[in-house]
């Protein structure tokens, strides 16, 4: 087969550059191992947090705004939502990385926040059990997408409008020579112009970058008390609270469709696991007993046993920051989601399928140049 471009690998990322390619009339042809939406990379677990005041790095917000308006066009005209706003919070105290990077973020970007005072988080958020020089940023565009479905609509968009996908077919090599690449799998050997790889915790078995793949197990919980809304989406909006050893939590409030979910940062364990080899079995002592504890200390009316928890990964950069961009002539690549992947993934799409076709980039992306290392 001969096309334009081929893109391997179909999670967040590699979906939406294969939407946006597939809008401006390209030629492209997607290749997946799994099915589209599975859950064995990391594209999956329901739900994601969706900030506009990026704390990673203020060239994000114009990111995750392009990716919020592709997404609600997409939605017009499917009729699904892909993002809702409930607006979420930075918590910790005022020099930590959530607040301090977030307040930064908005200045530099233009987004709207608000500085909430340590009694001022207490009253309107009483679930927390704050420490005594916690504060917060409260950022009005955030919320939560969702996962699976977002994959499995770029995919079908795609299609839509002239792309060709091959889920569950495994790519065994990407061979570069001088008049186009060829990506080989065991039934069908695809020949294009470009290609893009974007296969996430895989990437590295493609291209030699530095990239850490690390199993992250996901949770959901509910309230001790039933009956109580303390947890429901609207009084418990995403959020991400660092606590003085460095550690923290991250999650959002349930609605009918999901429970509370609720993870840990700051565990250094898991890391520079090979995908293929990850341990899907979870622990009740390694995977659980750290966050329960957590929980049972900052939310104290969350009930800290999970009810539901699933294996999942992410990807590291050694920066924390994506690998995005151009990698070679005919090669672009799209990884090292570092945990804060999956609400910019549309915006990726775009700037991958900008930069295929040698178009302006929306926005400056020089921090997240693949050759940065």
């Amino acid at each position: 087969m001969r096309t334009d471009v081929v893109v391997v690998g179909l999670g967040a990322f590699g979906s939406a550059a294969l939407w946006r390619l597939a809008a401006r009339g390209v030629k492209v042809v997607g290749v997946e191992r799994q099915a589209i939406g599975h859950s064995f990379g990391s594209s999956h677990g329901t739900t994601r947090l969706f900030r506009v005041a990026c704390m990673e790095h203020p060239g994000l917000t114009e990111i995750a705004r392009r990716s919020l308006a592709l997404w609600t066009e997409l939605g017009e005209r499917t009729g699904e939502t892909y993002v809702r706003q409930t607006g979420s919070l930075n918590v910790g105290a005022p020099d930590s990385r959530p607040v301090k990077g977030a307040r930064q973020a908005a200045a530099e970007a233009g987004a709207p926040t608000t500085d909430l005072s340590h009694d001022e988080v207490r009253t309107r958020f009483p679930q927390y059990n704050l420490a005594a020089d916690d504060v917060a940023v409260w950022d009005p565009g955030a919320g939560i997408c969702y996962a699976e479905p977002t994959v499995r609509a770029h995919v079908a968009e795609a299609e839509r409008v002239g792309a060709t996908v091959y889920p569950h077919t495994m790519v065994t090599a990407i061979d570069v020579g001088r008049d186009g690449v060829t990506v080989r799998t065991p039934t069908l050997d695809i020949t294009a112009d470009q290609v893009v790889i974007s296969t996430g915790a895989w990437l590295s078995k493609f291209v030699p970058v530095r990239l850490s793949p690390r199993r992250t197990p996901l949770f959901w919980f509910q309230p001790k008390d039933p009956a109580s809304d303390a947890f429901r989406l609207g009084n418990f909006p995403s959020f991400i609270w660092e606590f003085a050893d460095g550690k923290g939590l991250w999650g959002h409030g349930s609605d009918e469709d999901f429970l509370v979910k609720v993870g840990l940062d700051g565990a250094d364990r898991d890391r520079d696991v090979d995908p293929d080899e990850l341990d899907r079995y979870i622990h009740p002592r390694k995977d659980i007993a750290d966050l329960s504890a957590a929980i049972d200390q900052h939310f104290p009316d969350l009930d800290p046993e999970p009810v539901k928890l699933m294996p999942c990964m992410v990807t590291d950069s050694p920066d924390g920051q994506f690998l995005v961009g151009r990698y070679g002539d005919r090669v672009l690549i799209a990884g090292g989601d570092s945990g804060h992947g999956f609400k910019h993934c549309a915006g990726i799409g775009e700037l991958l399928a900008r930069q295929t076709t040698k178009e302006t980039p929306y926005t400056d992306v020089s921090f997240l140049d693949p050759h940065r290392f």
